[in-house]
């Protein structure tokens, strides 16, 4: 038999059981549109994370109060904070020649309130590098001052979302309100926002950090942001921050410095991981869709006995009845797998268009990877229907034995 003869009688005994063919075609399909819908979903995360970061700026290193390490002795092992991180600690990273602007960050949740709105909202203190280090943009008035980031200026930059909820569609720019038992003159509004880091920009009250520091009456800090030098290494630049703070805190490395390729590199090992793991997984109904092809091959093979026996009794070798299976069982997986990658891509498109600002799209080696399992389990599970058609006796076969 010819390769091509093979290809036409494998299609032809599958039209001609339509219902065993299609309940076959169906389980590949699903295994292979699992695969491409979870490991977009997950690359979706993946690279919606990976954004999320990006928007913190660039060049970017966070001073963290605190050594992220474990101490040997009894519970509990891990690092304690010798000491807060000051106002004066990030004012001193300024001295490090790989950096270019600092924005000491303290945080926390207050009442803010105008008139007889008030609203439970986070508040962050900060200086006016922080505009620049996070590249934020400003839809009226200004930022924080460029002043002593000592002194508790009155003043305050509200998030889109709770200027609107506060004031309307009115301006608040000069506007008074009170944070917890301090007053402060609205001097800015900052536009759009955006989730980052679970904190939402569009929802914050951003005034000078002495004023956070008084309002939560706390001098320590919640994080300061680096920015480095352009063209900078930042590892180097780093170890520069972590010199200065250990020469402040009487030699005590007690502040974990993270840099964001770091930050960036760690997540993305992680979520690709997870994605792999996740596609995996889904990569298992194609096994079962293997044993169903096995299944029902078998079946095929005791049906057509006769047949097998005829094309043996002609001069057909067992290699050729062999290959005549494996055929049908390839033929199987091609089918499915395409079908299966048509729905899950329609799938992952009519997703993406329900979710805004996430973009789901599969990896490449998503469909390759469906496909290839698809192909590989057709072939696995084919080769004993296959090898027991190959040994029927010609005689036996066409007696129906």
């Amino acid at each position: 038999m010819r390769p091509r003869d093979t290809a036409t009688t494998a299609l032809r005994a599958l039209v001609a059981h339509p219902g065993r063919a299609a309940l076959t075609l169906l389980a590949v399909a699903l295994g292979c549109a699992a695969v491409v819908v979870l490991s977009g979903i997950g690359d979706g995360a993946r690279r919606f994370v990976l954004d999320e970061f990006s928007q913190l700026g660039t060049r970017l290193l966070i001073v963290v109060p605190g050594r992220n390490e474990t101490t040997g002795g009894a519970p509990p092992l891990l690092g304690e904070t010798p000491r807060d991180l000051t106002l004066n600690d990030a004012l001193a990273l300024l001295r490090a020649p790989g950096v270019a602007r600092v924005a000491p960050v303290a945080m926390g949740e207050a009442p803010v309130s105008t008139g007889a709105l008030a609203r439970e909202v986070g508040i962050l203190g900060t200086t006016a590098d922080y505009l620049a280090i996070r590249e934020l943009t400003l839809a009226a008035g200004r930022f924080l001052p460029a002043a002593d980031p000592g002194r508790a200026a009155p003043v305050a930059v509200l998030g889109a979302t709770l200027a609107r909820e506060l004031f309307g569609t009115a301006s608040p720019l000069g506007r008074r309100i009170r944070i917890a038992d301090r007053r402060f003159r609205v001097i800015g509004v900052l536009a759009g926002g955006g989730v980052s880091l679970g904190t939402d920009m569009a929802d914050l009250a951003l005034i000078p950090v002495a004023s956070a520091q008084a309002v939560f009456d706390n001098p320590g800090l919640f994080r300061v942001l680096v920015q480095g030098r352009v063209g900078a290494d930042l590892a180097i630049t780093a170890e520069q921050v972590r010199a200065v703070v250990r020469d402040r805190h009487e030699g005590e490395d007690d502040v974990t410095v993270i840099t964001q390729d770091a930050l960036l590199g760690t997540f993305d090992q992680i979520l690709s991981t997870l994605t792999l793991a996740v596609a995996a997984i889904a990569a298992i109904s194609l096994v079962v869709a293997g044993v169903l092809i096995m299944n029902v091959m078998l079946v095929s093979v005791s049906q057509r006995s006769a047949e097998i026996g005829l094309l043996k009794a002609l001069g057909a070798s067992a290699a050729q009845v062999r290959a005549l299976f494996l055929t049908e069982a390839l033929v199987l997986g091609a089918l499915g797998s395409l079908a299966g990658l048509g729905c899950g891509h329609a799938l992952l498109w009519l997703i993406d268009r329900q979710l805004a600002g996430f973009t789901l799209a599969a990896p490449p080696w998503a469909s390759l990877a469906a496909v290839l399992t698809a192909m590989g389990s057709a072939l696995m599970f084919g080769l004993l229907p296959a090898r027991r058609a190959a040994r029927l006796d010609p005689v036996a076969a066409l007696n129906g034995r």
